[in-house]
């Protein structure tokens, strides 16, 4: 027999023979999760809960960190807010449309011009005119305008920025974080009494009319609070509009990160907001997306700044617990120590870094509400799913550097 083999068998029947250790029970006072979830992820969440919670004697209190449009709630509440509002004429006529964002092309500014008018501030007709509300919304959600043409261009870093996310505060320019505070409110008790799956037509186009809590993530976040978790919310929203939401779950403003507009001197918001790291206040440089989120996390919560806030922080300076739903969590969902929280919604660079599960962290579940049917085509991680700062679409890495193979889409 070779000595190997030899060993091998010895070392297997030692092992055979050993007495088994008995199951290790969770502590009798951690708090457990409720609902129905996907496979085992009830099971592996409350695992991070009993292990990493203060209720298991740990003497810090954790972090656990989420994203909140389609990852904490069905919907985009900042988009129901912006429903409300252009039905309501309450956003204010800019002096020029291309103040609003330092990236918003000639073609851009030219089509606000004609269908929604510029000069002296005053309301919006928008609740009458279909045309300009259409441009609008075609700015904010495909970044072209009505008629195609492309509505930002210049030079960005993709993984700090988009421009599209960062103008919808900078819409509410001349507003208070009050009056869109009250307007956020509204479109909450609007979307939440609409029925699910209704839609609505604004301008000319249909959109979601409805929004809801997911009560696994609901109870998700008052679990890890009662085991004594600090849960953050941080988001690619308008902060007023996301307080309003993350407040009626226990999430209190201090807790709460999202874009922070900056205001003048009368307390009105202006289309520049703070900066994160080295990056000074700016319009639209920095905001909570992609490797913002993780800047933001680790400025605003663990008190790292300057260009340092930019990188992944040692194991104590991370989230134990991190959830999303888009490339844009891709970052801080993947710099957790515990778990990675991921709702499906088909985005690739995403669901590439879940399903390749490096670290046996990841933890993937289909939509609450709607879920999405299965991609038919595996992710093309080995070529493309990579957002690149440049704006480019690239192979995925692992850490290790070796390339992220394709990946079929199994949870849906």
């Amino acid at each position: 027999m070779r000595p190997l083999l030899a060993w091998t068998l010895a070392a297997a029947a030692a092992l055979a023979a050993a007495p088994t250790a008995p199951p290790v029970s969770p502590p009798s006072n951690c708090p457990r999760l409720t609902g129905i979830w996907y496979g085992d992820n009830r099971a592996r969440l409350q695992q991070v809960i009993d292990e990493r919670g203060t209720c298991s004697g740990a003497g810090r209190h954790p972090v656990a960190v989420f994203d909140w449009d389609n990852t904490v709630t069905k919907n985009d509440v900042t988009d129901a807010t912006l429903s409300w509002v252009l039905r309501h004429d309450a956003l204010l006529r800019p002096a020029r449309w291309k103040d609003t964002s330092p990236w918003l092309t000639e073609a851009a500014d030219r089509a606000l011009t004609e269908a929604c008018g510029a000069g002296t501030p005053a309301p919006l007709r928008t609740s009458t005119n279909a045309r300009c509300t259409d441009e609008i919304l075609d700015i904010r959600e495909n970044a072209t305008t009505a008629s195609g043409a492309p509505a930002y261009a210049g030079t960005w870093n993709h993984r700090r920025t988009v421009p599209q996310y960062a103008w919808v505060p900078q819409l509410f320019a001349g507003r208070t974080p009050d009056e869109l505070a009250s307007y956020a409110r509204q479109a909450r008790t609007e979307a939440l009494a609409a029925p699910i799956g209704a839609t609505r037509t604004l301008g000319t186009r249909t959109v979601p009319a409805y929004v809801r809590y997911y009560d696994q993530q609901r109870d998700l976040i008052r679990t890890l609070q009662r085991a004594g978790f600090d849960v953050y919310i941080v988001s690619a929203g308008s902060e007023p509009i996301t307080e309003v939401w993350s407040r009626a779950i226990g999430i209190d403003p201090a807790h709460t990160i999202a874009i922070r507009s900056l205001l003048d001197r009368r307390g009105r918001i202006t289309p520049s907001n703070q900066g994160c790291g080295n990056v000074p206040a700016t319009r639209g440089t920095a905001i909570p997306y992609i490797d913002g989120k993780r800047c933001w996390i680790n400025q605003e919560i663990y008190g790292v700044h300057g260009a340092a806030a930019w990188q992944r922080q040692p194991w104590p300076r991370r989230p134990v617990l991190a959830a999303g739903d888009a490339d844009t969590d891709v970052t801080f969902v993947g710099d957790a120590t515990g778990a990675h929280l991921v709702l499906n919604r088909n985005k690739p660079e995403l669901m590439c870094r879940a399903y390749d599960n490096a670290d046996g962290r990841w933890l993937i579940n289909p939509m609450f509400i709607d879920p999405l049917p299965r991609r038919p085509d595996p992710y093309p991680c080995s070529t493309k799913a990579h957002n690149a700062s440049d704006g480019a679409k690239d192979a995925l890495l692992r850490d290790d550097g070796f390339v992220v193979p394709d990946q079929a889409d199994t949870v849906y």
